[in-house]
Formats: C-alpha cells, structure tokens, sequence
C-alpha cells in the first residue's frame, strides 16, 4: 500500500494537471482549487517542485523572460498525472466508505446533525 500524499503535493500536481505554470501561477491556482485554505510560499512551493521533479513527477517545460525576470514553467509528467489518477481513485473509495457509513447512522438518516450533550463528563 502506498502511503497517501501530503495536501500540498496533491493540490501542486492538480495546478499542473490543467497546464504548465509558473511559480506564482501555481501558487494562485492552488488557493483557488483549495478555496483559500492553502496558501504556498514560495519557498514551500520551490523545494516542494524541486522534489517532484527528483521523483520524476513534474518536469521544466519552458522558460521566458518577463518584465526582465525569468519565469520557468514546470509541467505534470506522465508518472506525475498516474500518481494523481492513483491517489484521486484512493480518495474517491475512501470518501465513498465514509458516506455509507455516515448515511447509516441514525441519529443522521433524519438529515440533522447529532445533538450536542455538553461533552465528557
């Protein structure tokens, strides 16, 4: 069994998945698919890309020069769009097991949530 990935590793490889992108690209892509809750830091971002390029997940696609800065695009591999496909499929079971068993609760088949009895005692 492989070991499940890390968030941040997950949202990166599905910024890639749409197109090659630069750095700040894929940071703001990554708070747009996480809704705002992960925000990267560049550094985060940069050793985070450096490491998924070592495990061959991601690769350079081009560079250019903007406003007399350099942009490298990084692009998803094949083994990078398969390691996602491998752990969309894990979430999908995953989160298709804790439906069902949430669904056959009874406190939540009425549709509310369960009532609050003032915690432990």
């Amino acid at each position: 069994m492989s070991k499940m990935m890390q968030e941040p590793t997950f949202l990166i490889l599905t910024a890639l998945a749409d197109a090659a992108q630069h750095g700040y690209g894929i940071i703001a892509d990554v708070e747009r698919i996480s809704a705002g809750r992960t925000r990267l830091r560049a550094g985060t971002l940069y050793a985070a890309l450096d490491r998924l390029r070592s495990e061959g997940l991601v690769a350079p696609d081009r560079e250019e020069v903007v406003d007399g800065r350099l942009r490298r695009y990084y692009r998803l591999t094949d083994e990078g769009a398969a390691a996602l496909a491998a752990e969309v499929e894990a979430l999908r079971r995953r989160t298709e097991v804790a439906a069902r068993r949430l669904a056959a609760l009874p406190r939540l088949r009425g549709g509310g949530a369960p009532a609050f009895d003032g915690g432990p005692r």
